[in-house]
């Protein structure tokens, strides 16, 4: 993989607006796996916006985090802009080549390239990374997964089966578990993500995950939406039980055989993903292909507003 190569993600609506029309508004983005039902936003106070984050609010969503998460009491939660931050900034905390089974999430392997390490997709390594559960096929990984000097776990989509986390591991030396907040919360333009290890494990070469993060890494707005949601217990539980409901419902939709996913998006084996991808385009719904498997198609859950025209498009896909 070249680490220079243009980012293979979900999303990227502007582009699918200039090439078959519409105006953003008009699209159902259903090239990503974020919840489609969002957790409804608390109120802010001026200061959210206006002052630089102070401690307080911080140390509250971190007890908020932990609670939520049942985090071992040795382990460490770093919060940060988004997962994504985090991802970047592993290679630093253990310069090493990295063993990323795939296919899966590429982002881990672009920062481990970009940073000059060598990517492996299987066999020994120094550093072991896993998503877990896997995007975008769903596979759960055993806990017996490691690296030899670090272990990093991507539970950015397993709050939707926290009973497969992994999150008892943050208290092993040398492992690290990474969690979202956008994924499972519907809140992705919110930028919050999570590191959880022991301390020695997030220290690195040239400090401490933290240093490397910057002073005020999670803004105002974040710190206090993310410690409302967090304690949402009864919101956490109906989500779960309406995205299980849906993901039946979208399975039972599609023509095309189920080859894993989650309960946040699914991925199907199909004759032929891009002519799939460019039926659903042409009723600006988006989806998700992948270059390395031209029968696969992802599609993330629609609103409550969308699955009659996700029905009448892929009606058409047959």
């Amino acid at each position: 993989m070249n680490a220079q190569a243009k980012p293979d993600h979900g999303g990227g609506v502007d582009a699918a607006v200039a090439e078959w029309g519409g105006s953003r508004a008009d699209w159902l983005d259903l090239s990503t796996g974020i919840n489609p039902a969002p957790y409804p936003l608390p109120g802010f106070s001026p200061d959210c916006w206006t002052a630089l984050p102070d401690q307080r609010a911080q140390d509250a969503l971190i007890a908020a985090a932990r609670r939520f998460w049942a985090v071992p009491e040795p382990a460490e939660v770093v919060a940060a802009p988004g997962a994504s931050a985090l991802i970047a900034r592993m290679p630093a905390l253990c310069p090493a080549p990295a063993c990323i089974p795939g296919p899966t999430y590429n982002e881990h392997a672009r920062a481990f390239l970009a940073a000059g390490q060598p990517v492996l997709a299987e066999g020994p390594a120094p550093v072991q990374v896993v998503v877990h559960p896997n995007n975008p096929d769903g596979r759960v990984w055993p806990a017996t997964v490691a690296g030899g000097r670090l272990t990093v776990i991507d539970e950015s989509f397993c709050d939707v089966m926290p009973e497969a986390s992994q999150i008892a591991r943050a208290a092993t030396p040398g492992v690290i578990v990474l969690k979202s907040f956008g994924k499972f919360w519907g809140l992705a333009g919110l930028r919050l993500g999570f590191a959880i290890g022991l301390p020695e494990t997030l220290r690195g070469p040239t400090g401490h995950l933290t240093d490397l993060l910057g002073p005020w890494p999670v803004s105002g707005p974040a710190l206090h939406a993310g410690t409302v949601a967090l304690q949402d217990d009864a919101w956490a539980l109906a989500t779960r039980i309406r995205l299980a409901r849906d993901a039946a419902r979208l399975d039972a939709l599609v023509p095309a055989s189920l080859v894993g996913g989650t309960s946040l998006f699914r991925l199907y084996d199909t004759p032929d993903a891009a002519r799939w991808q460019a039926t659903l385009a042409r009723h600006h719904i988006w989806s998700r292909v992948f270059p390395y498997a031209p029968r696969w198609l992802r599609l993330g859950l629609p609103p409550a507003h969308g699955w009659n025209r996700l029905a009448r498009a892929l009606g058409e896909c047959q």
